[in-house]
């Protein structure tokens, strides 16, 4: 636990949870917004402890399946797709229905929050490295931010849009680094640092690059469309 690459890991760990945030706050808040607002707060308590309970479990399961040949490098690709959706792909939240009591709230945060978590999930458990304590530390430093600062994180990541693209390069790092740690690619890359730092770059770039071409791409069709409305 002392030293930096521990330290570093954990960080990294944080802010993963806390880039594929944006999701578990809007199921939070959507999962609890008909409750009187003295029960809201119990709601989300309660549901946020089952989901990181969850979570955590499944985490754990990830961190010892990825030890499994092969899996490693097939999360890593599932990763970087996950890292270049972030970018280029809006959730849609309408299915998520609201409770009318704090238990039948506290289960859809559980449900709903372990149907979308498997991003999280597998990016935690790559960057964790094998380390279930890395893994429990990171989701129980980042879950009551989460909860208590959701809000204020979404805000800030629609005033400062270029913290989603560190984000996804983060994660593209991450998933860059499993195929590089997988048995299977040992005599590509454990013996020569270049070439692995060199696809781990150029797979960051590539995710990144084709995130900004996906939105530029989105702009133009929406403006066609807005124009061709107004004639």
């Amino acid at each position: 636990m002392l030293t930096l690459e521990f330290w570093s890991t954990l960080l990294s760990i944080i802010f993963i949870d806390l880039i594929l945030a944006g999701d578990n706050a809007i199921v939070i808040g959507m999962s609890a917004r008909k409750l009187p607002k003295e029960q809201q707060k119990q709601a989300i308590l309660w549901g946020t402890v089952g989901a990181v309970a969850i979570r955590i479990c499944a985490t754990v399961l990830v961190v010892y399946l990825l030890k499994v040949p092969w899996l490693l490098a097939i999360g890593g690709l599932l990763l970087l797709w996950i890292a270049y959706r972030l970018l280029s792909q809006e959730e849609e939240h309408g299915d998520i229905k609201a409770g009318n009591t704090i238990w039948a709230s506290v289960r859809t945060i559980i449900i709903a929050d372990a149907a979308m978590g498997l991003d999280n999930v597998i990016a935690v458990a790559g960057a964790a490295h094998g380390n279930v304590l890395l893994v429990a530390l990171g989701l129980i430093i980042s879950i009551p931010i989460v909860v208590w600062g959701s809000t204020l994180f979404i805000k800030l990541l629609n005033k400062l849009p270029w913290i989603v693209y560190v984000g996804s390069g983060v994660l593209a790092y991450t998933a860059a680094k499993m195929i590089t740690h997988e048995p299977s690619f040992g005599h590509l890359f454990e013996d020569n640092e270049a070439i692995r730092w060199t696809f781990i770059a150029v797979a960051v770039l590539i995710v990144i690059a084709a995130g900004l071409w996906s939105n530029l791409v989105k702009k133009k069709t929406e403006a066609g469309r807005e124009h061709g409305a107004s004639l």
